[in-house]
């Protein structure tokens, strides 16, 4: 089989199978200011659909922070407005894929990202799935304590750098109330109190590159830290918004919501219950889509592209065709890509419908 979606198409011109990957927290930077308005301005109900529920709430709306004159971490960056921001991205982005290039099998997410893959795959509508982002967003960036720290597995060739696993394991052993929050790839986010990561900071090695890494404007997500806002979203955002999903769904877990076959009690709970107190498996999730779905491609929906570096390293983890490093994906990524990233301007044209 091949492993391109251009080439799969050009073969015998079937649609090619992809596997749509929504991003989290911390991809709407910098470069992504004013993304709305640049490819999706044609978006424009969805997007006054959302300004208007912001505005409700008090809260700048989603077209005065993307215009905004200049990007600020200290107002994009912060939970209420980020969430909301990079929801409203990776939707808009799923709604102009290609659907006469690609075949949807499947859809997943990172952290904040299996609310917009709920909404995606069609278990929540946009109106549903915007209240739940801008929600859960709202209240880790008011109520949310701890913070998260990011560090690699992995040498500069992406390879297991060995024994750093079992070190990184038995520091989250040994220190009080720290956790694993997201397996990412190579790469591991801690999770903890502040005294936890201040803790951790003195024991984790330097290196390679800029690692570790702080989080800024993240909580202890995906611990038992955020059990009260568990509670709280179990309270406030009921099960009836939930329907059956129109394409399965991998979750932090690796474990598969199907259309017609999911109990949506049980999809609820797992969504304000677990997966907000439980380490989220990315990783897992990306080995599940490969090997039960086996797509042609991955597409990762914008913002940015920050998370296509974890979605690489996951298939480096299963050896997927025999890729070993960063150099032997790049190789077999430079004629026929595999993963597509909205983010890229390089490979958006490859994703996104010509609207002319």
């Amino acid at each position: 089989m091949e492993s391109s979606a251009d080439s799969e198409i050009t073969a015998d011109q079937r649609k090619a199978k992809a596997v749509v990957v929504c991003p989290g927290r911390g991809t709407y930077n910098k470069g992504e200011l004013g993304y709305l308005h640049r490819f999706h301005a044609g978006q424009h109900a969805l997007i006054e659909g959302f300004d208007r529920r912001r505005a409700e709430l008090g809260q700048p709306t989603l077209s005065e922070l993307d215009g905004a004159a200049s990007h600020s971490a200290a107002v994009h960056g912060r939970g209420d407005n980020a969430s909301g921001l990079i929801f409203a991205c990776s939707y808009a982005d799923y709604l102009a894929i290609d659907r006469d290039r690609f075949d949807i099998v499947a859809v997943t997410g990172n952290s904040m990202g299996w609310y917009t893959t709920l909404a995606c795959g069609g278990a929540l509508d946009a109106a549903h799935g915007f209240e739940v982002v801008n929600a859960m967003g709202t209240r880790m960036h008011a109520e949310g304590i701890g913070g998260q720290v990011v560090h690699t597995l992995l040498d500069e060739e992406w390879r297991p750098i060995p024994g750093r696993r079992e070190q990184f394991l038995d520091l989250v052993d040994t220190i009080p109330d720290l956790h694993v929050s997201i397996e990412l790839g190579g790469m591991i986010v801690f999770a903890g109190s502040d005294a936890a990561l201040r803790t951790l900071g003195d024991r984790l090695p330097a290196g390679p590159g800029s690692f570790p890494m702080r989080l800024q404007n993240h909580a202890a997500f995906h611990t038992p830290l955020l059990e009260p806002i568990a509670r709280e979203a179990r309270q406030s955002l009921p099960v009836d918004w939930f329907r059956s999903p129109a394409v399965p769904l991998i979750d932090g877990r690796g474990h598969v919501w199907r259309p017609h076959a999911s109990d949506l009690d049980a999809l609820w709970d797992y969504t304000f219950g677990y997966q907000v107190t439980r380490s989220y498996d990315f990783t897992g999730a990306i080995r599940v889509a490969m090997r039960e779905f086996a797509p042609d491609c991955l597409i990762v929906l914008g913002p940015g592209e920050t998370l296509g570096g974890a979605v690489i390293q996951s298939l480096l983890a299963i050896g997927w065709h025999g890729w070993d490093s960063k150099a032997a994906f790049q190789a077999g990524q430079a004629d026929r890509p595999f993963v597509l990233s909205c983010g890229r301007a390089d490979q958006r044209g490859r994703v996104v419908a010509d609207r002319r």
